[in-house]
């Protein structure tokens, strides 16, 4: 009956809809923002309003159950970033289906392992998409029909204008109209919305269960953006960071220019012609627009978000020399098993953050920090695991047990490391299957990278536990140097220990190499890094 004093609590929402079809909500929303521009490709300068995404997304989803699909089945997307992504997401939702992303990036192993765990009947696919993956599609038997995104046709696959536009040759012939139109009907808290992958940086992609409680309210979170402002993102869509976010902008009514792969003159000139005042990124990204030169005139930005890992007081520091009219550097905390973020900071826009924090923590939430190893509750100040519940957080993983990932009070065991200040802004160390173990110390990589990236030769860099007989493990790092800086294994040594206690010192040396291997969502990949060392 009482709220524990040692647990963080977030806001409570207000809203909630009548009905909890994720597309039938998204479809009433959506309508309200009219003929105002939504997405514009900023590769193709190709566009598209709200009135066209709810009509497309409303005659796709008539179709779809005009071809067979019914509530409970998995419809997949396979495809770069383009502007039939979102029409094709909605109506799916409509439909009471679920909806799976896979990327076009997957090598065979990778998309033959994330098919099996949803199975999908269905997959919306680009050209692109469908000739990177043909042999693997066509050997999966639960995969019965393909609809191509473009105008090619193929033997015994329909093209997405076959369903999201009217006419003779179509599986509708007229627009549905919008007042006779309706979702499916689903059970909201229960029913299966959308499978997601989680991101595999300690082993192999999970399959993540989000109901269309799940994404509503995600995509309902308040203070995220100013609909005002023009936003511009090269986050990939089947990520839920890209994703996730990407359904907020559309909700709150945000025009959103994207690139579908990111290529840095192409950015900067898209800041430039668009005149974007807010860049969605992750911190290798960032990273590399504190060391290039920037020709091009960015003076409309004003806020950049951060995701997917912990950006640090070093590098805010350098982008906010780079970029004079930021308001500020946002961080977000969250992942795939919380729908997108669990925090956030200030209203994004409005407001300076709090330095080196990740924000509060975002409505319909509460997390706990506790002991690693008792359990127990923390109080402010002292690190712990990070474990939270709420609307947010996913139904379980797929073919796991629930008890293994949720304690016995319902919260999602995160993994992470991290602590709360006396005014509730959290702040992240590192994860907890990271952390290196130094004699009985436990050393966040992610400290060490950060004061490496401090040395003007330092490009990239990622660091891991070694194996050590005496002191279990000792930090190594794995460092990118930048073009034509000459390094030395001991200049970088000394630089760290200068900064660093003694537990920090790279006692296991450092290993130049080309690349920094990442996640789509720019996460270190440190168990590849660690398999080198093997």
């Amino acid at each position: 009956m009482l709220r524990h004093p040692k647990y963080v609590y977030g806001p409570d929402t207000i809203l909630i809809p009548a009905k909890l079809n994720l597309g039938d909500f998204l479809i009433r929303r959506l309508s309200e923002h009219g003929n105002k521009i939504a997405m514009i490709n900023g590769a193709t300068d190709e566009r598209l309003t709200y009135n066209e995404i709810v009509q497309t997304s409303m005659n796709i989803a008539v179709s779809l159950v005009r071809i067979g699909v019914k509530r409970g089945d998995v419809v997949g997307i396979c495809a770069e970033s383009r502007l039939e992504n979102w029409c094709t997401v909605i109506g799916i939702a409509c439909t009471g289906a679920v909806m799976t992303p896979f990327s076009i990036r997957h090598v065979k192993d990778e998309l033959k392992h994330v098919m099996n765990i949803s199975k999908p009947k269905f997959l919306f696919c680009s050209m692109q998409g469908y000739k990177a993956h043909e042999t693997i599609l066509k050997n999966l038997d639960f995969l019965k029909h393909i609809i191509l995104f473009g105008d090619e046709r193929l033997d015994g696959a329909l093209l997405y204008k076959d369903l999201a536009t009217a006419g003779p040759n179509s599986i509708i012939s007229n627009n549905v109209k919008f007042e006779e139109f309706q979702g499916v009907e689903v059970e909201g808290q229960s029913d299966t919305a959308f499978i997601m992958y989680s991101s595999g940086t300690t082993g192999l992609p999970k399959g993540v269960v989000l109901s269309h409680l799940n994404v509503i309210s995600e995509t309902s979170l308040r203070g995220v953006v100013d609909p005002k402002l023009t936003i511009l993102n090269i986050t990939p869509w089947y990520h839920v960071m890209g994703l996730m976010i990407g359904l907020i902008f559309l909700y709150n009514g945000c025009k959103v220019v994207f690139l579908p792969k990111f290529e840095m003159d192409l950015y900067l000139r898209s800041i430039e012609k668009h005149k974007a005042n807010y860049l969605l990124l992750v911190p290798p990204v960032i990273v590399a627009l504190t060391k290039t030169p920037l020709n091009y005139d960015i003076s409309s930005v004003q806020v950049i978000l951060c995701g997917a890992a912990v950006l640090r007081k070093e590098i805010i520091n350098a982008v906010k020399e780079k970029f004079k009219n930021l308001i500020d550097v946002y961080q977000g905390y969250g992942m795939t098993e919380a729908t997108g973020f669990l925090t956030k900071d200030a209203f994004i826009g409005e407001e300076k953050c709090r330095l080196g924090s990740i924000g509060k923590v975002t409505n319909d939430t509460v997390v706990k920090i506790v002991d690693v190893k008792t359990r127990e509750p923390l109080d402010p100040n002292q690190n712990g695991e990070i474990c939270v519940k709420g609307t947010m957080i996913m139904k379980g993983y797929i073919g796991k047990e629930r008890s293994e990932d949720f304690d016995e009070e319902g919260f999602f065991k995160t993994g992470d490391i991290g602590y709360y200040d006396e005014d509730k802004y959290l702040y992240i160390v590192d994860r907890l299957k990271e952390l290196i173990k130094y004699k009985g110390y436990q050393v966040p990589p992610a400290e060490i990278e950060a004061v490496l990236l401090q040395h003007k030769g330092v490009r990239d860099v990622g660091v891991v536990g070694l194996p050590h007989e005496l002191a279990g493990e000792v930090p190594l790092a794995f460092v990118v140097p930048q073009t034509g800086v000459e390094l030395s294994e001991k200049e970088l040594q000394t630089f760290v220990a200068e900064r660093l206690s003694n537990p920090k010192h790279l006692r296991g040396g450092v290993k130049f190499i080309n690349e920094i291997p990442r996640s789509t969502s720019g996460k270190i990949l440190r168990k590849l890094l660690q398999e080198t060392l093997m």
